[in-house]
């Protein structure tokens, strides 16, 4: 089954705000895990166009405007392209990795997300995205974990704060317990 099957699911069994809180969550992970700044020698945050991707005809530009209208095959196809061409480019490793969940790819989401923790470490927004990833697989036990890592770097993120009240929802669900 597919994402939109899983989605579907979700709001057959759990109505449609669980639904749309599953889409919402995806593309607000998404647009966690696009911003990546340097920094300059007066610490000031300098954006790098070529690392953000903001030539809509790069691979890097072309990969999240698929991604954003769910053109994940193509998204995937652009990302890898960019991973190929710059190795050591963490968003476009991300942006893979995420276009892998969507594609229900989860071995080889896993091998982008460990490429983008070597080059960033550990960061609370790949956590965060593994998090959800597991969760599309079903694995709450490894979703959790990885949320409680994120949300131990970034206590106050609000998107890993939403990815943790979806993972208790969709718990109670699979337990077969009924909320109020």
């Amino acid at each position: 089954m597919g994402v939109d099957g899983f989605v579907r699911r979700l709001g057959t069994a759990m109505g449609v705000g669980v639904a749309r809180l599953v889409s919402v969550a995806a593309c607000v992970l998404w647009l966690a895990g696009c911003e990546t700044a340097q920094f300059d020698a007066t610490g000031s945050v300098q954006a790098n166009a070529e690392i953000l991707g903001e030539d809509p005809k790069d691979d890097l530009g072309l990969g999240k405007k698929h991604y954003k209208e769910q053109n994940y095959g193509l998204a995937e196809k652009h990302f890898r392209r960019a991973v190929e061409a710059q190795p050591r480019a963490a968003e476009a490793w991300i942006g893979l990795a995420a276009s892998y969940d969507r594609l229900r790819r989860f071995d080889l989401s896993d091998r982008a997300y460990s490429q983008a923790t070597a080059i960033l470490g550990p960061t609370p927004e790949i956590l965060n995205n593994e998090g959800f990833s597991f969760m599309l697989r079903g694995d709450y036990k490894t979703a959790r974990k990885k949320l409680f890592a994120a949300k131990a770097k970034d206590p106050n993120s609000v998107f890993i704060q939403n990815n943790l009240t979806l993972l208790e929802e969709l718990t109670v669900e699979a337990k077969g317990i009924k909320s109020p």
